[in-house]
């Protein structure tokens, strides 16, 4: 066997040589003709028809991109045959002379070059029409097959195959719910776009598109911390480590023997790669803020710019006149001025920028106008002028020398600020570690809570009752930092609940409440029945 290994510089690819022929037709003067070609092709290849004739094509192409004569579109048929888009074999069907068998005449049918570029271009497409949503459900998914991954890390060896099973079941519903909600993003900012609003079909549509954004926004926040936290209990003592590996030895099983441990290698990075993406988008970590905090704040953001848009085009509806408008009626009344000094009139008319009269006050000036005080409606040019330095004309500022100011030494705020927020961070842990309950107890056996513990006490709450739904008994809900969750119970019994504060008593109805500091990982297991 001989080797050839050539040598130099290597010159630029031509597109059609290295395969990128069926796509030349994109960039030519006749494109709309081309893609409705290939279009009547792919429409008869579903129809499971294999061969094309010219007059076939030219029947079957719409009506505003159909040629006059026929002779356009066997020309365009020829065209995409040396591309490589179609494939011409001779029509020999139809020969009834032997000057008919020397007749020019071909039927066409797509090569798989052709079919691949079409395939393409249809895939491309669909991604830029493709709007995208704000999956919700998902997020329910991934705790659930976070959790059945829990399940099998617990045991001493895991099943390859459910393990490779659930860990493609999370990947795929994790990557849906990015791409998503990457494209749902992106649509909504262009839907902002004053330019690409629809007035009647934004204003139909937009109180419904704040309840979406509201609702997926609850549920990243009640969900979210729940992944971090589940993420953060595979991870200790290698357990996800364990699963990633099981999981690539099972999909790289059918590798032959020389290739077994490069196959399995390169699959475990990648399961290694998808799953460092998925901590990465619920958990914050090295300084760098989570993607699920971002949407977060994405979303959040877009309610008010949607109000902005609404703002926007009730005042294009309520008739404003446009300012450009107004200047260029200004400028009209400039041409038709009659001379400068009406050009100056119009001028300061227009804009109130009159020549300054006074400069600087100082105790002299206050002294002269309290011993002759001067009526607010007396002219400018009737009143007395006013006297200024000399060097202010010249210069244009004005400044007592003397010595510069001392530098002033901050470091006694620095200080306080650092005791406040010491003192501050202590406050918090207190309140935090009041809180915390031992088990399941009652609103009405809290006792009395202080300013702070009361405060932070109110926010759990609040999103507790945020996910409460008519005909809920239980919920669960997770601080905005997902260090802390509330686990609440309605009861039957008719009981109030009353918490005694410096600020005064709070009560309301009782529950069964458990709150559960996730920091110190204590979290009760699915057979709760509070959970």
């Amino acid at each position: 066997m001989t080797v050839t290994i050539s040598t130099g510089s290597a010159a630029l690819p031509d597109p059609e040589s290295d395969g990128f022929g069926p796509f030349a037709h994109l960039t030519v003067p006749n494109t709309p003709l081309y893609r409705g070609v290939m279009r009547v092709f792919l429409v008869a290849k579903e129809r499971f028809a294999v061969h094309l004739r010219p007059e076939e094509v030219h029947a079957t192409l719409p009506a505003a991109i159909r040629p006059a004569e026929l002779e356009a579109v066997v020309a365009a048929l020829d065209k995409l045959v040396g591309w490589g888009n179609l494939r011409a074999d001779p029509d020999t069907a139809r020969v009834t002379a032997v000057e008919d068998f020397y007749r020019k005449r071909f039927i066409y049918q797509l090569t798989r070059e052709g079919e691949a570029a079409e395939a393409a271009l249809s895939a491309y497409h669909e991604a830029l029409g493709r709007r995208g949503a704000l999956q919700a459900v998902a997020l329910h998914d991934i705790v659930t097959q976070l959790r059945a991954l829990l399940v099998l890390a617990a045991e001493d060896e895991p099943d390859p195959a459910k393990t490779h099973l659930a860990l493609d079941t999370l990947a795929n519903r994790f990557a849906a719910l990015a791409d998503n909600a990457r494209a749902f993003m992106g649509s909504l900012q262009r839907t902002m776009d004053l330019h690409d609003v629809e007035e009647e079909v934004f204003l139909a549509y937009k109180d419904r598109l704040i309840q979406y954004l509201e609702r997926f926004i609850q549920d990243l926040i009640t969900l979210g911390g729940r992944i971090a936290r589940l993420i953060l209990e595979l991870e200790e003592d290698g357990r996800a480590e364990s699963l990633l590996r099981a999981a690539a030895g099972r999909e790289a099983a059918d590798a032959s023997p020389e290739e077994a441990e490069s196959a399995e290698r390169a699959v475990y990075e990648r399961w290694a790669a998808r799953w460092a993406g998925l901590g990465a988008w619920f958990i914050s970590r090295d300084g760098r803020e989570s993607q699920a905090r971002l949407l977060r704040g994405r979303a959040l953001g877009a309610i008010p710019q949607l109000l902005a848009v609404v703002r926007a085009l009730n005042e294009r509806r309520s008739g404003r006149s446009d300012r450009s408008a107004d200047f260029r009626t200004l400028a009209l009344w400039f041409a038709e001025a009659a001379d400068d000094d009406a050009r100056h009139r119009l001028w300061r008319a227009a804009f109130g920028l009159y020549s300054a009269r006074h400069l600087t006050v100082d105790a002299d000036t206050l002294t002269a106008r309290a011993a002759r005080s001067v009526p607010a409606a007396t002219p400018w040019a009737e009143a007395e002028p006013l006297r200024i330095s000399p060097q202010l004309r010249r210069t244009g500022s004005y400044e007592r020398r003397g010595k510069p100011r001392k530098v002033e030494d901050r470091e006694e705020r620095r200080r306080a600020l650092a005791e406040t927020a010491a003192k501050q961070a202590a406050e918090t842990a207190a309140a935090r570690a009041r809180l915390v309950t031992d088990g399941v107890t009652r609103l009405s056996e809290l006792g009395e809570l202080d300013s702070a513990s009361f405060g932070l006490f109110l926010q759990l709450l609040g999103d507790a009752l945020a996910t409460w739904r008519p005909g809920m008994r239980h919920t669960v809900a997770t601080s905005n930092d997902g260090s802390m969750e509330i686990r609440l119970t309605a009861l039957t019994d008719g009981t109030t609940a009353e918490i005694r504060t410096p600020g005064g008593v709070f009560s309301g109805p009782d529950h069964l409440v458990e709150i559960v500091d996730l920091t110190d990982g204590d979290e009760p297991m699915d057979g709760d029945p509070h959970r």
